[in-house]
């Protein structure tokens, strides 16, 4: 199955995420795919989005090798997070955590007005 490649400006990776990803999957015993990018309801902006591993592509994935790291989207994820990167950092106590960065509001207003997330509370 050939799948359409994800641009660099549907997606992109810091270098600090294309680093911890390919450690990550490192330590990964099994067959993966990728990194799988999600979107699901939910969340102060509509949408709250994650990563996974994947073992499997989909008829309707979308593919972005960046340096040996496969990144995973599919069409209906796609339309939330088109133009996003996503970085790894770290702060000095010890919290460290993938993040997404030029979020588009998916509705009306902007960041969370709690916690200023923009891809949605944790």
């Amino acid at each position: 199955m050939n799948h359409v490649a994800l641009t660099e400006s549907d997606l992109t990776l810091t270098s600090p995420a294309q680093g911890k990803m390919a450690e990550l999957l490192g330590q990964v015993e099994e067959t993966i795919q990728g990194v799988r990018v999600f979107a699901t309801p939910g969340g102060c902006s509509g949408v709250s989005f994650g990563m996974t591993f994947t073992d499997q592509l989909g008829e309707d994935d979308l593919v972005r090798e960046v340096e040996g790291v496969r990144v995973i989207v599919d069409t209906g994820t796609l339309e939330y997070i088109r133009g996003v990167e996503i970085d790894f950092v770290e702060s000095g106590d010890g919290d460290a955590r993938f993040v997404f960065n030029n979020l588009q509001p998916v509705s009306g207003g902007g960041g969370c007005g709690s916690c200023g997330s923009q891809g949605g509370c944790s």
